[in-house]
């Protein structure tokens, strides 16, 4: 493929390098002729192992060039991929003038010529930003068929770019409506096996992964700090940490939805916490832990409240599904709230048996709502009731139980990715997503 690549930065001079490997034909382009000369000498604008044996050999065999113009590089290729800077501004904020003022440039030089072409946007921006940014500029070229627009978000760490490049971790492009893009691009350029999502998913993407990165990092500090403190190895407490691949490194935490609760999770975190207040040792993330598992319940209760309903059927009582575990359940919180503001409330659980119910269980609700046995129905049928908004947050039914107790006056909150409720012929909105 013929492809320009604005901006020969980091991001940009190895996408370069990697594409000119795999036989394409590119044009960089630049403002500073200092990048574009060095280029054209076949040399690297930055240093990354590897890069400039790829450049000086694309160079050598005529499948790289670098240009100031870009009336050039758009005439010459038939896919441009962005990869200027987005710095943040005083205030934090993104600064999009560099990626704004290379597609007005574009914009006006395909309004000329008429000539159909590909736009890739891989400069890292925030969620909504390509809509933004081609609505303002380049709607009437994407109307009238002239363009295409995708977001390719990068995942290239420096020192090992080009690794990353040839043999990414994660490959995600970004269309318009999230249809596919052509088998072409796909295999050329975005890889046969990337995810193909809408704009905003593949511009959020890179931003919870690297503030998953940063997290990870800074939690590991902190155990470290900690550790010291008290005479501990934490690089050894986390060598076990890592081991853990069904837990503490898998797939199986990581959906949002209900906030935590149970017998350990918020008890550890306030151990762990107050050990280290005894000891001097400020842990900002872990402190925030609780915090934010209490905001997350109060956006819960909004949604709910915003919903309008007077009448609530929760599913599910307890803090996971297939427990009758009531200590510290989001839920049980949810129920005292939304009792305490006037809210007619059916629960169901088939997990509960308040007759068997002993210990710390039986505390949680002779301390907290001694007339839960009101408010729990035997069946699911009795729960739903006629109306109400059904708040799901465990699967304690089937959803061929729920589909024909279901009424036009019924809507779902789905708080735990129970996404099969989509399919109900109710409305259904999902509390994360």
């Amino acid at each position: 493929m013929k492809i320009s690549i604005f901006g020969l930065g980091y991001v940009g001079a190895v996408t370069a390098g990697c594409l000119a490997k795999k036989g394409n034909h590119i044009v960089g382009v630049d403002v500073s002729a200092q990048k574009v000369e060095t280029l054209n000498q076949g040399h690297a604008p930055i240093i990354e192992p590897g890069l400039p044996e790829l450049l000086s050999t694309a160079r050598a065999e005529g499948r790289l060039r670098a240009t100031t113009s870009c009336a050039d590089a758009l005439a010459s290729t038939d896919v441009s991929i962005v990869c200027v800077g987005t710095p943040s501004s005083i205030s934090g904020a993104l600064d999009l003038g560099f990626v704004r003022g290379v597609l007005k440039e574009m914009g006006a030089e395909l309004r000329k010529t008429r000539k159909r072409h590909t736009l890739v946007m891989r400069s890292t921006m925030l969620p909504g930003s390509t809509a933004m940014l081609v609505s303002e500029l380049l709607l009437d070229l994407l109307r009238e068929g002239l363009l295409s627009v995708y977001y390719y978000p990068e995942f290239l760490r420096e020192s090992t770019a080009v690794a990353d490049f040839e043999n990414p971790s994660l490959a995600v492009v970004g269309s318009h409506d999230g249809s596919r893009p052509s088998d072409e691009l796909m295999g050329a350029l975005f890889g046969v096996d990337a995810a193909v999502v809408n704009w905003p998913t593949a511009e959020m993407i890179k931003y919870a992964c690297n503030a998953f990165h940063a997290a990870k990092i800074t939690f590991a500090n902190e155990i470290g700090r900690m550790g010291k403190q008290l005479s501990i190895d934490s690089r050894a407490v986390m060598d076990l940490l890592c081991r853990d691949t069904r837990l503490n490194l898998s797939p199986y935490y990581m959906k949002p939805g209900n906030p935590f609760g149970g017998s350990c999770l918020p008890k550890d975190v306030r151990a762990l916490t107050h050990c280290s207040r005894i000891h001097g040792v400020s842990l900002p993330m872990m402190e925030s832990l609780l915090s934010s598992n209490e905001r997350h319940l109060q956006s819960l209760l909004s949604v709910i409240m915003d919903s309008g309903a007077t009448e609530i059927v929760l599913l599910g009582l307890s803090f996971k599904s297939n427990t009758d575990d009531l200590r510290e359940s989001a839920m049980v919180e949810v129920a005292q709230i939304l009792l305490g503001r006037g809210y007619n409330l059916r629960i169901y659980d088939a997990a509960l048996n308040l007759a068997a119910l002993v210990g710390s269980n039986k505390r949680v609700i002779d301390m907290k709502m001694p007339h839960l046995a009101e408010l729990l129905c035997p069946d699911l049928k009795t729960a739903l009731g006629s109306r109400g908004l059904v708040v799901a947050s465990q699967k304690c039914a089937k959803v061929e139980e729920l589909a024909p107790l279901l009424t036009p006056n019924h809507s779902i909150l789905d708080v735990n990715g129970w996404k099969e409720l989509s399919t109900l012929k109710v409305p259904y909105q999902g509390f994360c997503w």
